[in-house]
């Protein structure tokens, strides 16, 4: 009966230690890379068709979260422009739009067009990307260089609420930094924003 007790004390804790869903780590590759995503413009893309010649840039994001718009110029900003520079970019929308309506693909559309993407917006409809990333919040920015390693994972820069008091512009600076064959400068920032509503 003592030795019955131990092994269900050691299998229990064996269980409680195993991890689950791993964050991935800088230096890790692409997740979920094949898995197909409807962009606005109707057209089924997968991170490996995005990834581009200097790097890859995802961003999760979603139409209803206030830190997304506090945010929203700066980030259709970099992202238009780095893609002109060789950067794969996408937005990645993982939200339940049951709980929140306005993260309809409907929706999704007209912010694309009002906000002026020239990047892909796309729908994860299982929500299985962000769980592939282990993405917890909108906007949460995950930058591959051309190996699809992980270089940078993190927030936009340190003020999403007053552009003109920006200190530290993190993401351009890890993509500055790609783009010039140099070490990224803060690898990881803490993601700020609200929680992926996952479907």
């Amino acid at each position: 009966m003592n030795k019955l007790k131990f092994l269900s004390v050691l299998v229990l804790g064996i269980f409680l230690i195993s991890p689950g869903v791993k964050a991935i780590e800088i230096g890790d590759q692409i997740p979920a890379p094949n898995q197909k995503m409807k962009n606005v413009d109707g057209r089924e893309l997968s991170l490996a068709n995005i990834r581009g010649q200097h790097g890859t840039l995802v961003i999760f994001s979603c139409n209803s979260c206030p830190w997304v718009k506090a945010w929203q110029n700066r980030i259709v900003a970099i992202g238009n422009e780095y893609q002109n520079k060789g950067i794969g970019v996408v937005a990645i929308n993982s939200n339940d739009p049951n709980v929140q309506s306005e993260d309809s693909f409907a929706q999704m559309q007209q912010v694309a067009k009002a906000e002026g993407y020239e990047f892909p917006y796309v729908v994860d409809v299982t929500s299985d990307v962000a769980r592939a990333f282990d993405a917890t919040r909108t906007p949460e920015a995950f930058l591959f260089n051309t190996d699809g390693k992980l270089v940078y994972h993190g927030t936009i820069d340190d003020d999403a609420h007053n552009p003109k008091q920006v200190e530290e512009h993190y993401l351009r600076n890890a993509l500055d930094a790609l783009l010039a064959g140099k070490e990224i400068p803060e690898p990881e920032t803490k993601s700020l924003g609200c929680s992926i509503k996952f479907r």
